[in-house]
């Protein structure tokens, strides 16, 4: 009986082991993922500086070290698309987003509500659920150019003045329209750069992030 539990435990044990490491293989692959949480400071995200920082840390949080990790954010002087490396890019379940920026920037890219994951791998709510965090901070135009007006003040505004474009990560909006189903260039703001602006048109002031290398 002894021997039998034996066998029994070291079986466990062994597919627990090799359970544990498909997770980790997936974790290490991961090149993109949501946000699971803003600045709190709406869309004031420090500046690119500071946003970038906030992907690093939140991916070294979720186990996923030695990257080099851009948020996708335009500035008045920087377009998103040149920030985020070449690709290919995966997310936390191994699923790709995209080959390449132009794939990314075009209609066969990967991003759903599905895929969209943030960097623990979990879905982050969309349009129908509460609260609806859908709205991505980029301030870029479909292509991944910049709107030099929308991007709250560079990302460094938290108040009742500017604006910033923003995206629908799980696709979905008001109506059937292009824009409503855009990941990075939906809508702009309503009531400035605020938490309160952006929870009021479904966002919370998450922003995508992809590892450059």
């Amino acid at each position: 009986m002894r021997r039998l539990l034996l066998i029994a435990t070291t079986a466990f044990v062994a597919a627990l082991g090799t359970t544990a490491g498909v997770a980790v293989s997936q974790d290490a692959k991961m090149s993109f993922f949501v946000t699971s949480v803003g600045s709190g400071k709406g869309a004031d995200l420090g500046g690119l500086k500071g946003a970038d920082a906030h992907c690093d840390s939140l991916a070294e949080a979720a186990g996923v070290t030695g990257k080099t990790w851009h948020a996708y954010l335009s500035t008045s002087a920087e377009d998103a698309r040149d920030r985020i490396g070449k690709g290919p890019w995966f997310n936390a379940k191994g699923e790709k987003i995209a080959d390449d920026v132009a794939s990314l920037h075009g209609d066969a890219n990967g991003i759903t509500k599905q895929t969209a994951l943030n960097e623990k791998g979990e879905v982050v709510n969309g349009r129908g659920d509460t609260p609806n965090r859908h709205d991505m901070l980029t301030g870029s135009k479909p292509d991944g150019t910049r709107i030099a007006d929308q991007t709250c003040g560079d990302w460094t505004m938290s108040g009742a003045e500017g604006a910033a474009m923003m995206g629908h990560h799980d696709r979905t909006g008001l109506d059937d329209s292009a824009a409503a189903k855009s990941w990075n260039s939906s809508h702009a703001s309503r009531g400035g750069c605020s938490q309160e602006a952006l929870k009021g048109t479904g966002g919370d002031g998450l922003f995508y992030c992809f590892a450059t290398d």
